[in-house]
């Protein structure tokens, strides 16, 4: 099933188009980069799943979210030092074989996540 990500700009109402996202598997080596990818106009990857069924492997992960940099690119007047700058997000996968789907939900000062379907 793999694993997926979708950001939501709860500002403006609309998919984050444009956010770079990076995903890092903290394993024996400590952590690596996977990937890095900035989201299409549906606020996903553009490539589709940030690991394939058979790649996703049990362990822990983290995507991380450049939301200051998205929300200075669309005009929003932050404060300095903004409120949120990346927003990073630590999650296992505990059970390979299901699908992890890993929301985010941001505006310059609040975010959420869940695990989705």
């Amino acid at each position: 099933m793999g694993l997926s990500t979708h950001v939501l700009d709860t500002m403006h109402g609309k998919p984050a188009v444009g956010m770079s996202v990076a995903l890092y598997h903290n394993g024996a080596d400590g952590l690596q980069c996977m990937k890095k990818f900035v989201l299409d106009q549906d606020g996903r990857n553009p490539e589709g799943l940030l690991i394939n069924h058979d790649e996703l492997t049990l362990g822990t992960y983290r995507l991380v979210f450049d939301v200051a940099a998205y929300f200075k690119s669309r005009g929003v007047d932050l404060p300095e030092p903004n409120f949120l700058n990346q927003v990073t997000l630590d999650f296992g996968v505990a059970q390979p074989e299901q699908h992890y789907h890993v929301p985010l939900l941001v505006s310059p000062w609040s975010y959420s996540t869940y695990r989705g379907s």
